[in-house]
């Protein structure tokens, strides 16, 4: 902005951590560091969507104890027991 004589903090050459980052970038407005920001190309590929069902205490410790033996993820022995029971392949 001309005209405003703000002092800036010295914007680090690197964070030692994401917490570190995450303080900095919490006090500081990113609007002020433009002149150091640089045009990224990113592409995206979603393939999957995943989704959150509650299931009753029982039901989960079961899954739990039979992915357990089978030595499977709680979600995928989930998935493919409802794709099963539900006839969708």
């Amino acid at each position: 902005m001309p005209g405003t004589n703000k002092q800036l903090d010295p914007l680090p050459d690197e964070f030692r951590s994401e917490d570190e980052a995450a303080e900095f970038w919490n006090t500081h407005s990113i609007t002020d560091y433009e002149e150091f920001l640089e045009p990224v190309e990113v592409q995206v590929d979603i393939k999957r969507r995943h989704f959150e069902i509650e299931v009753d205490e029982e039901s989960f410790m079961a899954l739990r104890d039979s992915a357990k033996r089978q030595h499977k993820p709680i979600k995928q022995l989930a998935s493919e027991i409802l794709k099963q029971r539900l006839d969708c392949g």
